[in-house]
């Protein structure tokens, strides 16, 4: 079996051969330093991995685990939260718009405990909305009243989101210090061989490429979702703050027909 060969010119020297399997064997003896056997970080699975990171690295992956795994609950959560908000919302809004008793109205804000245009209707006094009588509340206190509630409501639904900022923030941070680390420990490896081959250099730079992966990881997820559910809170305050004003004006209005000064 006839073996391919390429032949290399150096000059002032003579010619050399190189075989592709000799290229190869010498390559696998250059990959392993010739002085030990590869790191078993190129050997094993995931767990292999993380078993061959040092302590300070092993560390910096926890802290990142655990930024993740918090992140990630979070957004599941605000998730349910903001679907069941505006579903409530929306029947609220139906039922508002079709429905001219206010008892049954509130029957219906009482039922929908997510929607935050049902906690603003059911914030309003009952003498608001249904003025016979001339003590009913006059407009700064209804209009202290609504803003009051908004923004309970908004802070309700701002709850756990400067968390998936401060990860966003911090976490490549983190990752770093475990890549500095990991090339710390890759010039500490070569001083100790005395040799820059691949087996003195790859696993530190493995740790410094490993934590930064895990800082991205959990980083980009909480960004995107904080962001996200940032563009959601202000469409809903956009929402609730319309039908606040509706609301109003529907409360002055029948307190103008009784005679009331708002």
């Amino acid at each position: 079996m006839s073996i391919w060969r390429s032949r290399v010119q150096i000059p002032s020297a003579p010619p050399l051969f190189f075989d592709d399997r000799v290229i190869l064997k010498d390559w696998v003896r250059y990959a392993t330093g010739g002085l030990r056997a590869p790191h078993m970080m190129f050997q094993a699975g995931p767990m292999g991995l993380v078993g061959s990171l040092g302590a300070v690295s092993k560390v910096v992956l926890l802290a990142l685990f655990i930024f993740s795994v918090i992140s990630w609950a979070i957004i599941l959560y605000k998730w349910r939260m903001f679907r069941a908000s505006e579903r409530e919302d929306q029947r609220f809004l139906q039922a508002y718009a079709r429905t001219q008793e206010k008892d049954d109205l509130r029957r219906h804000a009482k039922r929908h405990t997510a929607s935050p245009s049902a906690a603003v209707f059911l914030g309003i006094p009952a003498t608001a909305l249904s003025p016979p009588e001339l003590d009913a509340p006059d407009r700064q206190y209804l209009d202290r009243v609504i803003a009051h509630i908004m923004q309970d409501q908004l802070s309700r639904q701002e709850a756990y989101l400067p968390f998936l900022a401060t990860t966003g923030n911090i976490s490549p941070f983190i990752g770093l210090l475990g890549t500095v680390l990991g090339i710390i420990d890759s010039f500490r490896e070569i001083g100790k061989q005395g040799t820059a081959s691949i087996a003195a250099v790859a696993p530190g730079v493995s740790e410094a490429l490993v934590a930064t992966a895990a800082g991205l990881f959990a980083a980009i997820p909480a960004v995107i979702a904080y962001n996200y559910y940032l563009a959601r809170i202000r469409k809903s305050a956009f929402r609730v703050e319309a039908f606040s004003i509706e609301l109003l004006n529907t409360v002055l209005a029948r307190m103008k027909q009784v005679g009331i000064r708002g």
